[in-house]
């Protein structure tokens, strides 16, 4: 029973979802109004997390069949491993999806529902059907899903859609995929190549992919300091975002002279530590000031 709750939860891509959930506790607190309300902010990670992890279970799903023929997945997903029924997974998906949504309208607002179901379904049918397979920019377009959750998380504790905070974490999220991906892609390159999904690596070659890494480095770096418009006490934010986003500048840069797949594999790597930083800075900020 441990291993086929194990298995399900597999589905749901956990190292994912853990800064997806991250992001979240960065928006509640500073957003500030559930901090002291511990089973409304539990709610809201549980609502993110049952969404993110529908969206996930769903992307395995549709891609089974190329997940069995990639290195990187073939032998960590359930689904080539021949661990579940297809069928299974699917309901599997649905149902913690429904619950998702269902949290965030009866517990929170009709907002936050909506852009968890529209999570959802721009994420495992839109980018995983459509995307992914047609265009290189997939990974671009597709990012809308992943920034979402900082955003969803602000709506359900504020019911406030405009508030420039959580639109900032949008960005800093939207820009940091393509080269946290995209290192990633670069390294696993022959994986795509076989699969024949329009990667920017396997379409546009390694060069080009490179200098859209250190391009969307730049503009990443320059987002997260227009959080410091939205408040006057984020100094630990500073010190990070300037020492930590020169750190991602030199190791994009030297990833695009060098050429190497350590270094590839290296920034990609950083660049999780990197927005984790970030977030975590976010949040001390909060509680400090």
């Amino acid at each position: 029973m441990k291993q086929i709750i194990l298995d399900y939860f597999q589905l749901t891509k956990p190292p994912i979802m853990l800064l997806v959930v991250f992001s979240s506790v960065t928006a509640l607190f500073m957003e500030g109004s559930l901090v002291h309300k511990p089973l409304e902010f539990i709610l809201v990670l549980l609502g993110v997390f049952l969404s993110g992890g529908s969206a996930n279970a769903l992307n395995q799903y549709f891609e089974r069949e190329i997940d069995a023929k990639m290195t990187r997945t073939m032998k960590r997903r359930p689904l080539p491993l021949g661990k579940m029924d297809s069928r299974n997974a699917l309901i599997f998906s649905v149902v913690i999806g429904i619950l998702g949504v269902m949290i965030f309208l009866l517990f929170f607002n009709i907002l936050s529902a909506l852009l968890s179901l529209g999570t959802i379904l721009f994420y495992s049918l839109f980018y995983t059907l459509w995307l992914k397979p047609n265009t290189p920019q997939n990974i671009v377009i597709g990012g809308i899903a992943g920034a979402m959750p900082p955003v969803i998380a602000w709506v359900a504790a504020s019911n406030n859609i405009l508030s420039g905070s959580p639109w900032v974490l949008f960005l800093i999220i939207f820009f940091w995929t393509p080269p946290h991906f995209w290192a990633l892609a670069l390294y696993f390159k022959d994986d795509y190549e076989k699969t024949n999904l329009p990667m920017l690596p396997v379409v546009k070659g390694v060069d080009s992919t490179l200098r859209q890494i250190f391009i969307y480095t730049l503009i990443l770096v320059g987002v997260t300091l227009v959080m410091l418009a939205f408040s006057e006490n984020r100094w630990v934010y500073l010190v990070v975002s300037i020492a930590l986003g020169a750190l991602f500048i030199k190791k994009s840069y030297d990833a695009k002279k060098l050429k190497t797949p350590e270094l590839q594999k290296k920034l990609f790597g950083y660049s999780i530590v990197y927005l984790f930083s970030l977030f975590f800075a976010l949040i001390i900020d909060s509680l400090i000031f």
